[in-house]
């Protein structure tokens, strides 16, 4: 038989108080099980961008770029189509074509522990401009796992991987809406070099997934 919490006095003034202003109740977040990253590899190349270089790096002064581009050292357009990886375990949050300046993005979420301080940490990676997209929202990728091929947003750009990683798992695809530091940024390389051997922690940890607002306009898989 199911029994029904019961709601004190106070609480139900404090919910009947917010309706009345109009304001949202909170819901409960969703969130995965998932192992921790037991380290980070490279987009492209795996799993040290053999055959690649970085063609250009994070800014965040203006003018700003949020992440990394990667281009084929064949020059041209030879890398059209090839084989884009998740830079480690997690779980896909966003695979959309969202058309504009972007194309398709992916978007993986990551939970791994630092070493430095012994917390579980968590970042998202965001791959863009993608040829085609090989995987869906709420897949769990393992590290190196093929997610896409390289593209160029439908001849918009010479055809290259935009990259990203972010500290701050509430952007999504607004940028705009938190600063642009290293609080809610990382410098991709970098972090891929400080974190490229984790260890191999096989108890599930809780994922939050529900942290960004849904991009409007783009069309799901």
């Amino acid at each position: 038989m199911t029994v029904a919490r019961a709601v004190t006095p106070l609480k139900f003034l404090i919910l009947a108080a917010a309706l009345l202003m109009g304001a949202a109740i909170p819901q409960a977040r969703a969130e995965e099980k998932i192992s921790l990253a037991d380290g980070f590899d490279y987009p492209v190349g795996k799993p040290d961008a053999a055959g690649y270089y970085k063609a250009r790096g994070l800014r965040l002064r203006s003018p700003q770029h949020f992440g990394e581009d990667w281009n084929g050292r064949a020059g041209g357009d030879s890398d059209l189509g090839d084989p884009i990886y998740t830079m480690g375990d997690g779980v896909v949050t966003f695979a959309y074509d969202v058309k504009n300046g972007w194309g398709n993005v992916v978007i993986i979420r990551h939970a791994y522990r630092d070493p430095a301080t012994g917390a579980v940490k968590y970042c998202d990676s965001l791959y863009g401009h993608l040829n085609t997209i090989l995987t869906k929202v709420g897949a769990k990728v393992k590290r190196g796992q093929q997610i896409g091929t390289m593209g160029s947003n439908r001849g918009m750009y010479p055809v290259h991987l935009h990259f990203e990683v972010r500290h701050n798992i509430h952007i999504g695809m607004q940028r705009e809406s938190v600063p642009a530091d290293m609080t809610n940024w990382a410098d991709p390389t970098q972090f891929i070099v400080k974190y490229r051997r984790l260890n191999r922690e096989w108890r599930a940890v809780p994922l939050p997934t529900g942290t960004y607002q849904e991009y409007h306009g783009c069309k799901g898989l």
